[in-house]
């Protein structure tokens, strides 16, 4: 038997994610892959897309066929149309996340992958969620960190999806120090960086230009960069966003004040092939990098792939997490 199980949520029913999981069955994946969805949602998609899939339901003592996709059936109120996000499904969306969240951190498995959700329908359903990543923080009662990786590019974020309004009120020394902290132990331990070199970004341009641009970069991100290295971490910064990238060599992540500023750069470089991962939970999490794609839902033209590389990176940062347990 495999040595992981891997919870995968199927996200937005109307959206390509339903597509997207129903190809883990014709892959030979190198663990236990189990979809939280409801089977009939399955079967109707790879009806309209003329796959034969066979789909059994997950138990967790059972030795399915290696062709078959295992589903933890959850049930939907109604058929959802592909290419259609309707808010009438969302406690059904957030109930998958909720339970395979909740299978993660009970023990029953390993890590958690998550598909492409469409949070205009949530919110439209009066959820209050603002992203994966905050919800399963808040579900875990952690802090979480997101962390985007395409190949060996790896960007941080200090806040996540909030206005940009917000954003400079968010930036506090503390809350950098602890992101960092955490930033460092998920390098170390997730990827195998003993001694991990990060690059900070500054909040405005150019770095607030001395000051004259803003001093955020002087009164709050600096110091908080000191308070690391006084603790002999390799952290830099903070520097100009625009040339941040420029010279990469050597430099194992960096550290964005907020979502735009440092995604476009490697979304451009690496989207189809990146990995949105979450630090600071008790496992491992992982997603894909793009969104629900309604327009391609039931076209055949989706491609996995940026699911398959989130399942394989999620795989190699639990065997690492384990060999990092097991060595300290």
């Amino acid at each position: 038997m495999p040595d992981l199980r891997v919870a995968v949520t199927a996200g937005e029913p109307g959206g390509i994610g339903p597509d997207l999981v129903l190809a883990l069955a014709g892959r030979r994946n190198p663990v236990r892959c189990i979809v939280f969805a409801d089977p009939q949602l399955l079967r109707q998609r790879a009806e309209e897309l003329g796959q034969s899939v066979r789909i059994v339901e997950y138990r967790p003592d059972a030795n399915p066929p290696p062709d078959a996709l295992e589903v933890h059936a959850i049930p939907m109120p109604g058929q959802a149309r592909a290419g259609v996000a309707e808010a009438k499904f969302a406690p059904y969306v957030l109930k998958c996340i909720a339970e395979a969240g909740r299978g993660c951190l009970e023990g029953a498995f390993d890590v958690l992958v998550t598909g492409p959700v469409q949070k205009s329908a949530l919110l439209a359903a009066g959820l209050p969620f603002r992203g994966h990543t905050e919800y399963l923080a808040e579900q875990a009662r952690s802090k979480p960190v997101m962390l985007l990786t395409a190949e060996s590019l790896r960007v941080a974020l200090a806040t996540t999806h909030l206005p940009l309004a917000e954003v400079p009120e968010a930036v506090t020394r503390e809350r950098l120090v602890g992101i960092l902290d955490i930033l460092i132990a998920g390098l170390q331990s997730r990827f195998g960086l003993a001694q991990p070199r990060i690059r900070v970004l500054g909040l405005n341009p150019h770095a607030g230009e001395g000051g004259h641009f803003g001093n955020e970069e002087q009164a709050v991100i600096a110091p908080a960069i000191e308070a690391l290295c006084r603790r002999d971490h390799r952290v830099e910064g903070p520097v100009s966003a625009d040339t941040a990238f420029i010279d990469r060599e050597g430099v194992d992540a960096f550290l964005a004040m907020y979502h735009d500023q440092g995604l476009p750069v490697l979304k451009t470089l690496g989207f189809g092939r990146a990995v949105n991962v979450t630090l600071g939970l008790p496992y491992v999490r992982t997603s894909v990098d793009h969104g629900t794609a309604l327009d391609l839902a039931g076209t055949g033209g989706a491609d996995p792939g940026s699911l398959f590389e989130a399942v394989d990176s999620a795989v190699q940062q639990a065997r690492a997490a384990r060999h990092w347990a097991a060595a300290a």
